[in-house]
């Protein structure tokens, strides 16, 4: 059974014939920006102009729109596809979907109007399809309520006792959970929003290539997000000139970039030291990356390195300001100690969580391997290699449904981005 969905455009009101000129392009830009800084940037902003210059301004009580980040830079999209001439402009309807496509609305991925609009009339929908789609889904929430929910709640816990005493190894074990964490919570809410998109006829690529096989925080970039590094590449950074205007242009232009990346992801300092940290490595690498010492290093230490400091930052993320990282930091340091420790790292590192650990850190990094995923596609091809395959995901869900009602609520991160 195959549907193929076109739209009626003689029902729908055009908007075609705009031609948009380069004024009216840096208006609409302006005025998006604009909208986002009003919800988002705004109190920041305050905050810190009465920090420095004591004004007194008042901070205002703003809601922000659920998925206002994520909406705004596929709007940015949307004008500059059509005045570079990436896309065509669609109509009415086809303009409020892309915008407003509920699978990628709150978290994303941020997917490009060109990408979008090529596929609204000639998407098509299939049993293969709806299985891929739904296989994906399970798959997204196995790796949100077994995986990321369970490392949740263990940091929660250490957290807690951190405030009468813990070890140093329970700081360490904390951190490294929340790596795991945040990539198994947003990586499952990507897989989920993709396999919808699949279902509803629409091929969005990859949000995620096994970031934490990266030997390079540049590699990184490319396998943790790929639809945010796909957006800034071509709304920032290669407007701005890219690496094809020498050396010192192009690392001005990557200083940028993951400038504007970390405030992207909040108005905190903690993301924009955040930013500004993977950005100095970046173009560290980047100046460094022809030099003959940089190839005599062993991959393994190339690995180790990058997946250490990639930890470290995300601790920017888990805390909302620098005295509560710097905090956590001494006590991980040994800086810090506490005369009295109730619970260790014993407790908290129990038998679920070794497992539950071990399947995070091989799932992350192992199941990348190309021979691997090879085997896995040729042994799906085959009727056993599937029926085994959807055996496997059924369990998962089942498992996952026994975690989620055994658990508290515990939101996707990426909300609040």
């Amino acid at each position: 059974m195959e549907i193929k969905l076109v739209n009626n455009e003689e029902k729908c009101i055009s908007i075609q014939s705009f031609v948009l000129g380069k004024k009216t392009i840096i208006c609409g830009v302006l005025l998006i920006l604009a909208i986002l800084f009003n919800y988002k940037y705004l109190n920041f902003s305050i905050k810190n102009i009465n920090y420095f210059f004591d004004i007194g301004l008042k901070e205002r009580t703003i809601l922000a729109p659920l998925g206002i980040s994520f909406i705004t830079f596929s709007a940015i999209s949307y004008l500059v596809d059509i005045y570079t001439g990436k896309a065509k402009a669609g109509n009415i309807i086809d303009c409020l979907l892309y915008l407003t496509f509920f699978p990628k609305i709150v978290s994303g991925p941020i997917v490009l109007w060109r990408d979008f609009q090529n596929q609204i009339q000639t998407r098509e929908i299939n049993i293969n399809k709806c299985v891929n789609g739904v296989n994906r889904i399970i798959i997204g929430f196995a790796k949100k309520l077994i995986l990321a929910d369970m490392f949740g709640m263990c940091i929660g816990e250490i957290q807690k006792s951190a405030a009468y005493g813990i070890d140093i190894i329970s700081a360490w074990l904390c951190v490294l959970l929340y790596m795991l964490q945040i990539y198994y919570d947003f990586a499952g809410y990507s897989d989920i929003a993709i396999g919808v998109a699949k279902i509803l006829g629409f091929d969005f690529k990859e949000n995620f290539n096994f970031p934490y096989r990266s030997r390079s925080i540049s590699e990184f970039w490319r396998r943790w997000h790929i639809f945010l590094g796909t957006w800034f590449r071509e709304y920032v950074y290669i407007p701005l000139g890219g690496s094809r205007m020498g050396k010192t242009r192009t690392i001005i232009n990557l200083a940028v970039v993951f400038f504007l990346t970390g405030i992207w992801h909040g108005a905190s300092w903690t993301y924009i030291i955040w930013g500004a940290t993977n950005g100095g490595i970046v173009i560290i690498e980047r100046i460094i990356s022809d030099k003959s010492i940089n190839k005599k290093i062993p991959n393994i230490i190339k690995w180790s390195f990058s997946m250490f400091v990639v930890m470290i930052c995300w601790e920017l993320f888990r805390f909302q300001n620098m005295s509560d990282f710097w905090s956590w930091v001494s006590i991980m340091l040994g800086r810090t100690t506490f005369a009295h420790i109730d619970l260790t790292w014993r407790y908290f590192l129990d038998y679920r969580m070794i497992v539950l650990t071990s399947i995070g850190i091989l799932g992350a990094t192992v199941l990348g391997e190309s021979k691997i995923l090879v085997a896995k596609e040729q042994i799906v091809k085959t009727k056993i290699g599937f029926a085994m395959q959807e055996a496997l995901l059924l369990c998962l869900f089942v498992v996952s449904l026994f975690c989620m009602v055994s658990s508290s609520y515990h939101p996707f991160i990426y909300f609040q981005y």
